[in-house]
């Protein structure tokens, strides 16, 4: 829709109402357009204050610029609409023409004995049928449903009254009470009303699905009114399992030495919430659970809405989340916010490294406000067998209630408490690499979940500021942001490599003693990205300095030739610089190399560090393709095929600390008990091997991508080998 209304002169009440009181329309330029567009992408919903900046830059009204969004939302919810109504119109023709055949082929049922017709009372018998049929799935249904009841809300289902809706216990809550009201089902097909005083459903529905169908091989089976019962039950206990866990300290929370992290005392927690004690009759179970605070620079609603979306989920925490998909949404919330938003999703976390297996999940997200500014998002798994094409035979894990506590606080910032409790079963050992990073909980703890929080918030600030880039080639706001654009786009593509979506295994290519190499091929066709076939190659060194100093190492354009293979130790200059965050290292550079065969080749390299870890990705981006993100284009189609580094620490000093077994020396491998303060740091080049995407992968390939990491790691090792002599 390239027009909108100026909100002026409106028409008279009769026909003859004079010419210029008629509603005046104004058509926008391409250049708006294309604009609004790009913003429209990124959030669906602005606020006051980005649209007053896109008015400020378009030269448009702001009420333009609210009704231009009002509009779009319309068009696309009634598009989705159109397109989902044809294809259930489309199923509903089919099944009908199968009932019809069906019937015809009863009616002229033959007895092959004695050649006469269907017997007399042939309804009475397949109703019989039938009603035993559905008897058997229902009791089946029954225990199936009682056994999950059992093991999160800790009774069975049968010892609930079958018409008495979950109850939410009252919440000894200083800082408010939740809302009584009942939340209305939104317009658009009918969901799960959730009462909030009693957290009873009332008014479900199996017709309003809302399936991925990509990420599943199997068509889904719609979930039940029991299951959509058991769920809200589950998500209350979670709520109030959640507010207690935020609310209460010592003796329940422990602090640690070294950090404002907490850890979870077991005990404790056991005489707080007997119900769960089952959990811990397995010796082989463990539990990863902590709780930490901090102030991120985004306001609560913002927040919210980008936890209940699973696309912007996934974006907001790349480096964690390698993929989120709602599966149903069971309830929208209330008509003016997101409170009371209940919803089963499947969530897969990762850590930036082949060696460590990624981590499946279906679970209930659940948004309360409980106050005007303050939010509680708690999420809980939720067993679906009969949804689980993920399984992977290293480990189980469960959730149980986590999430965070977000309040608002003065100019636009939030103050975030995030909880994070699961519980691991490891089938097969950890790798000895990141054995102590995993068990002190810093792989998928909170404190990982809130650097990266603080991090993405920070990112997002940075585009709504004015900063003068180095050497002054970027020369407007949409030049940067086409800029932060295309580097996340590469961030995102180098997190994504390390478990790609069409779920092939790594494998190993080179077994040396010193280090392994493991390489992966996988199919391109995304846009913006080299259409065909993808080698990916990995592996993970421990280095015997701190996380920091390789970090430095790494981003500094001045050291860059000690490791880059393809630079032939030619120098390189950062030519632009965008800074994307407080730390100096989270920023954005345009490299050039001076290497004479490749003047027209640049360097696009983000790096970005946190309190959970550091990233370095870059990629060679030609002069043409830069000036087009530069200038303000849309940098979408522009390819790219990043490279990078993980930086994490190697976690022997924080096990030391806690007094946990260590295996940390100057030598990992090693089994003695002498601490050290590491690094672990996994490289990972891609290449593209062949433009078809069913070509097979070449030997060739295996041995160019093989020498490059090889070369690498001895050029990292033999640099900082010669810097801790030197010092």
């Amino acid at each position: 829709m390239d027009y909108g209304g100026t909100g002026e002169g409106s028409g008279g009440s009769g026909r003859g109402g004079h010419h210029d009181k008629k509603k005046r329309y104004h058509r926008h330029t391409a250049l708006q357009i294309q604009i609004l567009e790009s913003t429209f992408k990124e959030c669906p919903h602005p606020d006051e204050k980005t649209r007053m900046q896109l008015s400020r830059e378009l030269d448009l009204a702001p009420r333009q610029i609210k009704f231009w969004f009002q509009n779009r939302r319309t068009q696309m919810k009634a598009h989705h609409e159109r397109a989902d109504n044809c294809a259930l119109r489309v199923e509903n023709d089919k099944i009908r023409c199968e009932n019809i055949v069906i019937r015809e082929a009863l009616k002229n049922l033959v007895c092959p004995t004695c050649g006469g017709g269907p017997p007399i009372g042939e309804d009475c018998y397949f109703d019989e049928q039938k009603l035993r049929f559905e008897n058997a799935q229902l009791k089946e249904e029954l225990d199936r449903v009682s056994s999950i009841a059992a093991k999160y809300i800790g009774r069975p289902v049968l010892q609930l009254p079958p018409v008495q809706p979950f109850h939410m216990s009252t919440l000894d809550l200083s800082m408010a009470s939740y809302a009584s009201s009942r939340m209305p089902m939104m317009h658009g097909g009918p969901s799960l009303d959730l009462d909030l005083v009693t957290g009873s459903a009332v008014g479900s529905s199996s017709s309003n699905i809302n399936l991925d169908h990509s990420m599943f091989q199997n068509p889904m089976v719609p979930l039940s009114d029991m299951d959509k019962s058991l769920m809200a039950g589950i998500a209350t206990s979670a709520m109030e399992e959640f507010i207690r866990l935020v609310q209460n300290n010592e003796p329940l929370w422990l602090k640690t030495p070294k950090d404002a992290v907490e850890t979870l005392n077991l005990e404790s927690y056991k005489r707080v919430f007997p119900d769960r004690c089952d959990s811990f009759k397995n010796p082989n179970v463990r539990t990863e659970a902590s709780r930490v605070s901090g102030v991120v620079t985004m306001n609560s609603l913002k927040l919210v809405d980008m936890f209940v979306d699973s696309i912007k989920w996934s974006e907001m925490f790349p480096s964690i989340v390698s993929r989120a998909r709602t599966i149903e949404v069971l309830s929208s919330g209330s008509l003016d916010s997101q409170s009371g938003y209940l919803q089963l999703m499947f969530e897969e976390l990762q850590l930036l490294s082949p060696l460590v297996p990624t981590r499946q999940l279906y679970l209930l997200r659940f948004v309360q406000e409980i106050k005007q500014g303050l939010w509680a998002i708690v999420d809980v798994s939720y067993d679906l067998p009969q949804y689980n094409p993920y399984s992977h035979p290293r480990f189980k894990v469960r959730r149980l209630p986590s999430g965070c506590l977000i309040q608002d606080m003065p100019n636009g910032y939030s103050k975030v408490t995030w909880v994070e409790h699961m519980e691991v079963e490891d089938v097969t050992p950890i790798n000895r690499l990141y054995r102590d990073f995993i068990y002190t909980g810093l792989a998928f703890g909170a404190k990982r979940w809130l650097a990266c929080l603080q991090r993405a918030c920070e990112r997002t600030a940075s585009l709504m500021t004015t900063s003068h880039d180095l050497g002054g080639v970027i020369p407007s706001s949409q030049g940067k942001r086409s800029m932060m654009k295309l580097s996340q786009r590469m961030m995102t593509n180098l997190c994504s490599s390390i478990n790609p979506s069409n779920g092939h295994q790594w494998t190993s290519i080179s077994g040396m003693s010193e280090f392994e190499v493991r390489a992966i091929l996988y199919k391109s066709t995304d846009p913006g990205q080299p259409n065909g076939s993808v080698l990916s190659a990995s592996t993970t060194i421990w280095l015997p300095i701190s996380p920091q100093n390789v970090f430095d190492f790494f981003r500094d354009s001045r050291t860059r030739p000690q490791w880059d293979v393809l630079s032939n130790q030619n120098p390189v200059q950062e030519v632009a610089n965008i800074a994307i965050g407080t730390h100096p290292g989270n920023c954005i550079s345009v490299l050039r190399a001076y290497t004479p065969s490749q003047n027209n080749m640049l360097i696009l390299q983000e790096s970005s560090t946190d309190a959970s870890g550091s990233l370095v990705a870059y990629c060679p981006v030609d002069l043409p393709a830069i000036n087009i993100a530069m200038n303000g284009e849309d940098p979408s189609y522009i390819p790219l095929l990043p490279s990078g580094f993980i930086i994490t620490t190697d976690g022997h000093h924080e096990m030391a600390t806690k007094g946990g077994p260590s295996t940390a020396t100057s030598d990992p491998t090693s089994d003695q008990a002498t601490t050290s303060t590491g690094s672990l740091v996994t490289i990972i080049f891609q290449i593209q091997t062949n433009s078809l995407p069913s070509a097979k992968i070449s030997q060739e390939s295996l041995t160019t991508v093989n020498n490059l990491i090889t070369n690498t790691v001895h050029q990292i090792k033999g640099s900082i080998n010669a810097s801790s002599t030197t010092t």
